[in-house]
């Protein structure tokens, strides 16, 4: 659209770039949609930015599009469109849909998420859904811009966490069998520990009550047993959450199979790696790391980065335009250790994009529920979902920046009101459908072809939404390019707050003929957007509340 139209009139004036920025103003004073391109592409032509906005003004060829194409400030371009575009534009969203509303940008490129990945030590927390929440709508939202996208779950199965969790379930075994244990420092405490030791009590009886754990049949039995048990209840919650995963990715397998040994080996030949102190270390600091890392410690115990070097390693090997990882927000001073390793192996640093996670904060009520994950008191996200549901809790971790702390109310959330923004949203696509129902009632179709007169659409209200559909688009490409798929929530809550009105003060099904078509079709369209909007962040589209 008038992305497209900005790059034509460049190209005329002589000025090669293969992407603008465009806007949609807070004030609708500003206009329709605006650009800055001319303050961007300032410094890098060395050239006064509104001298840059002139000439593009001047190249642009589309007159009938815009009614006033005005530039102001110190360069922005503001557009304001005519009510004949807006009305063509209002039939292509009908008669194309998804083709008009996703413009491929992705063109097959492949691109990697890795997402959640919590330690299989205890059941998923808040912070490890909102992780779900965006991991999964952000693979929604690029799969839709024409990318190749693969999901996977890293498999934290080796090392120190796992260890004392099968310890844990182990030290509660023995009480159940009445013999004297000390529980491990820092063990898992929680009902899932318990639960863990009376399966095994219950399945083996005693066999194990005068076992030592240090015995490596015995370590090796309650570990995999209670990892294993608690990753089966990962996937099922992930799967109730509507997250599914291409590909689960154990880092066991990663020594098993060797490519842990053959990633150090690789880098060892590039002369990355060193020996000092007993110790193998990485040469992160010849990368921008703050300071060189051990991966193999005196012991001869290799240390988790030795694995997460292996891991990003066998990422860039599979073949990725793109690898995403999302983090929590502790995860932060990682980022510079990873990117020395993709830079060390030869790659494009450029390749990795991190986004962190921010917590979120429960509240009941307007209060903080307090939590201890140390002691095992913590709310789930099985609890969360079984008490609000899946929608409501996929859609209230997307209302914000990843980078954001979200505010999660069990209660505010449960309301059936404006100010529950998931439901103001579902409630505007089933209201639609109802009209719709009323409609074929008495026997007024709800199917439109492209000489539909929508001439009538000239109210505020009407034109205020029709503007809104169709810069979908837009929206769609900025959350494609930021990665940001929250921007789509916010689209929704904006549409919503404009349906509601028109809905209110119009009437649409008692007008004459031609406007009780054109508002009918203004409805589907609605309709179409809000589905496609809802798909991407992964909530239902309900017909009828």
């Amino acid at each position: 659209m008038i992305e497209d139209i900005l790059l034509k009139a460049l190209e005329k004036i002589g000025i090669e770039t293969d992407f603008v920025e465009v806007e949609i103003p807070r004030h609708e004073a500003l206009g329709d949609i605006s650009t800055p391109v001319a303050m961007l592409l300032s410094k890098k032509l060395r050239k006064n930015p509104a001298l840059i906005a002139d000439s593009i003004i001047s190249a642009i060829e589309e007159p009938d599009i815009f009614e006033t194409i005005e530039r102001a400030g110190a360069g922005f371009i503001n557009f304001r469109f005519k009510p004949s575009y807006l009305y063509g534009e209002l039939k292509k969203l009908y008669a194309r849909e998804s083709d008009y509303l996703r413009p491929n940008i992705g063109k097959g490129k492949k691109i990697q998420i890795e997402f959640v990945s919590a330690n299989p030590t205890g059941p998923l927390h808040l912070g490890h859904g909102r992780g779900a929440a965006l991991g999964a709508a952000l693979a929604n939202l690029l799969c839709a811009a024409g990318f190749s996208v693969e999901k996977e779950f890293y498999v934290n199965d080796a090392g120190r966490q796992v260890k004392l969790l099968g310890e844990s379930v182990f030290a509660r075994y023995k009480e159940i069998a009445n013999i004297p244990y000390d529980f491990p420092k820092d063990g898992y405490h929680g009902d899932y520990v318990d639960e863990l030791a009376r399966e095994i009590h219950a399945a083996y009886a005693d066999k194990f009550s005068h076992a030592r754990f240090d015995k490596v049949e015995v370590s090796e039995f309650f570990i995999d047993y209670s990892y294993k048990q608690m990753l089966s209840e990962i996937k099922k919650d992930l799967s109730d959450f509507g997250v599914e995963f291409d590909r689960w990715q154990s880092e066991k397998e990663l020594f098993t199979d060797g490519t842990v040994t053959k990633a150090i080996a690789r880098l060892r030949e590039m002369g990355f790696i060193y020996e000092q102190d007993s110790a193998v270390w990485f040469k992160a600091t010849a990368f921008g790391d703050e300071k060189n890392r051990v991966i193999i410690k005196t012991d001869g115990q290799y240390t988790y980065f030795a694995s997460d070097i292996a891991y990003h390693i066998l990422k860039l090997d599979r073949g990725f335009d793109e690898i995403i990882n999302i983090w929590g927000a502790d995860h932060h001073g990682y980022i510079p250790r990873i990117r020395a390793v993709i830079k060390a192996a030869g790659c494009d640093e450029g390749k990795l994009v991190v986004l962190l996670v921010q917590m979120v904060m429960l509240l009941r009520g307007g209060v903080p529920v307090q939590m201890s994950k140390r002691a095992g008191e913590f709310v789930t996200l099985r609890d969360v979902i079984k008490e609000v549901g899946k929608d409501i809790t996929r859609f209230i971790f997307l209302t914000r920046r990843p980078d954001s702390q979200v505010e999660f109310d069990m209660e505010a959330v449960k309301k059936e009101s404006p100010e529950n923004p998931v439901y103001y949203i579902q409630y505007a696509y089933a209201r639609i459908n109802s009209v719709f129902g009323k409609a074929q009632e008495r026997q007024i179709s709800i199917l439109f072809d492209d000489g539909i007169d929508l001439s009538g659409l000239s109210s505020p209200e009407e034109l205020q939404l029709i503007k809104k559909l169709i810069f979908y688009p837009t929206a769609f490409l900025t959350a494609v390019r930021t990665r940001q798929p929250h921007m789509i929530t916010f689209y929704l809550q904006e549409l919503a707050g404009l349906f509601h009105p028109f809905y209110y003060k119009h009437r649409i099904l008692d007008e004459e003929e031609p406007l009780t078509r054109a508002r009918l079709m203004l409805c589907a369209c609605v309709k179409i957007v809000i589905k496609e909007g809802l798909n991407i962040l992964g909530v239902s589209t309900p017909d009828k509340m």
